[in-house]
């Protein structure tokens, strides 16, 4: 009787050792935005993860282990255990070549920082909540790290609600005599007299540079809002002086906007900057947010993903991953970009086609890569300064919040010599 209790035992072990379990990315799963804390953690183990693209939805697999059933049932994240013979028919299926299908093996933890302000701001981050949310570990840096080259520690930046041009985000008009901005220009302007600079647009120019050089040395980089055409604006105004004396104590260079040079940015030409200190603008990269130029509701505003051939363009595919290829809009200090505006290298992955906006974008940088992504927090259409933040278990299933997660996996993937 023991001997074949013992031989009982030894066939189940060996059957759950064979056996994998998927985590659906479809409709059918229970929180999409904790899944992929979920591969974080695995791969945080040294537990490698397929990344099964346009299996549905996005799905991930890995081998059966009664601690990673725990750790799904404890997250709330829905889950199939499946036999060795089910994973084989599924790994067969995505490689058929009649299938839009591809698998991506995750290997490595990407290390994560955030470009951020230490002190409190009065606004949320989207990044910042959802990797939160999806229990995602991450390192907070701002401009003493960036400057003291702490950057090259870490594989994925994240760039925070944040002005690169030095005009302290444009809330002159509406905010100037807010203790929270007075605040922040007094602790900007001691950060640059800190590092040598007379000036914040100095500093913060210099800081753009050094994400630049982490970029093109082979770093990942994602910014959304403000962070994506005031970065660009900073790199392309090195030469010039965009500030007008409300900010920086001297008058704006009447002709800066003739010596901005578009071959220093990463994704935008030939714009035209807003030299009125009192609009809430940067540039003309930003569509128009009122409704009634945009032509758009709430209800109305929706952007839609490309669907790329997932064998031959598995970079996009992996960014592009969802549940769903129609997501609803958000607006933001920056809401959208204009599709002239993006130059002709960037890939446009998400677009609203009859309003001929560019959603989210994304292309190589030297041996690096960036991906911008407009509007502010992707489940709060217009969220205002001051407004508490979005609460995520109220939202799990999130479309828009899963391209930043998928982001955030991507690096994994790519180091591991995937092709583009």
């Amino acid at each position: 009787m023991r001997l074949y209790l013992s031989i009982i035992s030894l066939l189940f072990f060996a059957v759950a050792k064979a056996s994998s379990i998927l985590i659906p990315m479809d409709e059918s799963q229970k929180n999409h935005l904790k899944a992929y804390g979920i591969a974080f953690w695995l791969l945080e183990n040294e537990q490698e993860v397929d990344w099964l693209l346009n299996y549905r939805g996005g799905s991930f697999m890995f081998s059966q282990t009664l601690e990673a059933e725990t750790e799904c049932r404890i997250r709330g994240v829905g889950y199939e255990v499946i036999t060795a013979a089910k994973a084989n028919s599924i790994r067969a299926q995505i490689a058929s070549p009649d299938e839009n299908m591809n698998t991506v093996s995750l290997l490595t933890v990407p290390k994560i920082a955030v470009y951020s302000p230490k002190t409190k701001q009065p606004w949320d981050d989207a990044v910042t909540l959802v990797l939160s949310y999806a229990e995602i570990p991450y390192t907070v840096i701002f401009d003493d790290e960036v400057l003291g080259d702490t950057l090259l520690e870490f594989d994925w930046l994240h760039l925070h609600h944040e002005d690169f041009s030095g005009q302290y985000g444009k809330f002159y008009a509406g905010y100037r005599s807010q203790p929270w901005y007075q605040d922040q220009v007094a602790e900007a302007e001691a950060m640059a007299l800190k590092h040598g600079f007379k000036k914040v647009s100095e500093l913060k120019l210099a800081v753009a540079q050094k994400i630049r050089d982490f970029t093109l040395g082979g770093g990942f980089l994602f910014a959304m809002c403000s962070a994506t055409d005031s970065y660009d604006i900073s790199l392309a105004s090195d030469e010039t002086d965009i500030c007008h004396s409300v900010f920086d104590g001297d008058p704006i260079d009447q002709n800066c906007q003739q010596k901005l040079n578009y071959k220093n940015t990463f994704a935008f030409k030939d714009f035209t900057l807003s030299q009125n200190i009192y609009e809430y603008e940067f540039s003309d990269i930003d569509v128009n947010p009122d409704p009634r130029v945009r032509g758009v509701t709430e209800e109305t505003d929706i952007f839609t993903l490309f669907d790329y051939s997932a064998k031959a363009d598995v970079v996009p595919t992996i960014l592009c991953q969802n549940h769903t290829r129609t997501i609803k809009g958000f607006m933001g200090q920056t809401t959208a970009f204009k599709k002239s505006l993006v130059k002709s290298n960037v890939l446009i992955m998400g677009e609203n086609v009859l309003l001929n906006e560019a959603k989210y974008i994304h292309s190589e940088m030297g041996k690096g890569t960036f991906t911008f992504y407009g509007g502010h927090d992707p489940e709060d259409y217009q969220h205002m300064v001051g407004e508490p933040p979005t609460d995520l278990a109220l939202n799990p299933n999130s479309p828009g919040y899963r391209l930043i997660l998928n982001n955030i996996l991507f690096p994994s993937a790519k180091k591991n010599k995937l092709k583009t």
